[in-house]
């Protein structure tokens, strides 16, 4: 039986800025029109965990990492340009 591929995103927003609300509205249309029940999803506000962004080397929201499956990529903006970010996250099928 043949193992499915869960992909773990990581999106850093700043707060309730426009821009965050933006990225986080496509990433879950993008994951619900692409990766339905194959997609897992967390969402990090910078303004509430500063520390854990600068571990993390980010340095503008809003930031997607793909950590799964690899490589690990990132995609910075609010992720509608559906074509350049279907290619960064290798889902350009």
């Amino acid at each position: 039986m043949k193992r499915r591929l869960v992909y773990k995103f990581r999106l850093y927003v700043a707060g309730d800025a426009q821009n965050s609300a933006h990225a986080v509205a496509n990433l879950t249309a993008l994951c619900r029109g692409r990766l339905a029940d194959r997609h897992e999803i967390e969402i990090v506000d910078v303004y509430r965990e500063p520390m854990r962004a600068l571990e993390d080397g980010i340095m503008m929201t809003p930031t997607l990492i793909k950590f799964a499956p690899s490589p690990v990529s990132r995609v910075v903006g609010t992720l509608a340009q559906m074509q350049p970010v279907l290619l960064a996250l290798g889902l350009d099928e």
